[in-house]
């Protein structure tokens, strides 16, 4: 069987980078940019003022107290465009433009100011002019390509003087589960159904990966059935089945899909829960087999489709990975990757990991309850209270 890791850059290999769209910067929110965003202007375009006061020449206050004339005011989006005398000072406001001449401000709690004029209790400071370009200049680049932009990145691009961005388009991830025994939630079932459930938690996941989540419901065990996949297969960019990963007589993708152009890259993983895992093409495009089972679909999806879509979207996985101290005693491990669910605590100033009583993997509960997935890999040695362990965090999960 494949490990977890070799699976993963096989999955990677496998995702082509997604065409391009560009959208409103409004509409960029955690989106992937497609080309670097270039300023457009220089900010601040001009030496401004960063605080309210008294624009000066410092020359002309180096020995206060000093009285000087106020010729006029600039406010910010103001600029004072008359003539300046010797002896005369600005008022000015937080981002309003110094005039030309002009090196040095006061700020108004040292300023006294009787009609036009003003009385200074201490020498002009060219620290509180902010320079043009300060900031950033006209042709800078903002914000690289391949960032999946914050909302710190949208209000650089504005200040940058762009309304529009090249951004990934998000990968159409058409998904369905298959199963003679499932149904949806409230609907009527008799003697040996149960509800579907995985869809519930996988749409919300794509949609935070980056892509555009496609529900096609439930299907049938039924080889017709299932070859009605294929129909939605020329608009999706990846395609997703729940169930049926598996060697069972009722376990049909790989059956149904080969004569319709499925190519199997590698089936089944070292790794629990999610052993059946299934991943190839249908017609070229991307296609995972997650396990039926809720669980293991959800630990599957995290490992594989999340590097999947960012493949797609050309973007760098955040890291999820931490390190914290065993709460409990473990045994060795056989030769599955183990994904233990377990509880974090803080401790003493340590993240401490402790895995949950039970592990079934038909535990959705424990799945809910978990706060990460505890990692061991294959072979692992026994491990004692108060080993450092890696996990998984599901946060945001």
């Amino acid at each position: 069987m494949l490990s977890v890791d070799d699976a993963i850059r096989r999955i990677v290999a496998a995702a082509s980078l997604i065409d391009s769209e560009s959208v409103p910067l409004d509409q960029g929110f955690r989106r992937v940019l497609a080309r670097d965003v270039v300023a457009r202007v220089d900010q601040p375009p001009a030496p401004v003022s960063a605080m309210d006061g008294y624009a000066v020449r410092i020359a002309e206050t180096t020995n206060p107290p000093v009285t000087l004339r106020v010729a006029g005011a600039a406010p910010a989006g103001h600029t004072f465009t008359g003539a300046l005398a010797p002896g005369d000072a600005i008022r000015i406001f937080t981002g309003g433009v110094v005039p030309e001449g002009l090196d040095g401000i006061v700020i108004q709690e040292d300023a006294d100011a009787v009609g036009d004029h003003v009385t200074l209790s201490v020498a002009g400071a060219a620290r509180h002019i902010r320079k043009a370009r300060t900031d950033f200049a006209k042709g800078q680049v903002l914000v690289a390509a391949g960032r999946r932009l914050s909302a710190r990145d949208l209000a650089l691009i504005a200040a940058g003087d762009t309304p529009t961005i090249e951004v990934r388009r998000k990968p159409r991830v058409t998904f369905v589960a298959t199963g003679d025994e499932l149904s949806p939630p409230g609907t009527p079932r008799g003697a040996g159904s149960i509800v579907a459930s995985s869809g519930y938690a996988l749409a919300p996941l794509i949609a935070q990966w980056g892509g555009e989540p496609v529900d096609l419901g439930i299907l049938p065990d039924a080889v017709d059935a299932l070859q009605n996949i294929v129909d939605v297969a020329a608009k999706a960019d990846v395609i997703v089945t729940m169930g049926g990963a598996s060697v069972g007589d009722h376990d049909l993708v790989q059956r149904a899909l080969a004569p319709m152009g499925f190519a199997l890259d590698f089936w089944k993983i070292a790794m629990r829960p999610g052993k059946p895992l299934i991943f190839g093409a249908l017609r070229g495009k991307p296609f995972l087999g997650l396990p039926g089972n809720p669980v293991s679909s959800f630990v599957c999806a995290l490992l594989f489709l999340r590097p999947l879509i960012a493949g797609l979207l050309g973007t760098e996985l955040d890291d999820t990975r931490i390190r914290a101290r065993l709460a409990t005693a473990l045994p060795a491990n056989d030769t599955r990757q183990d994904h233990l669910r377990a509880r974090l605590v803080r401790r003493g100033g340590e993240i401490w990991a402790e895995p949950l009583p039970i592990q079934d993997s038909s535990m959705q509960s424990a799945l809910a309850l978990a706060d990460a997935l505890l990692i061991r890999p294959p072979h692992a040695a026994a491990a004692n209270t108060g080993d450092w362990v890696e996990a998984l965090s599901l946060e945001g999960c």
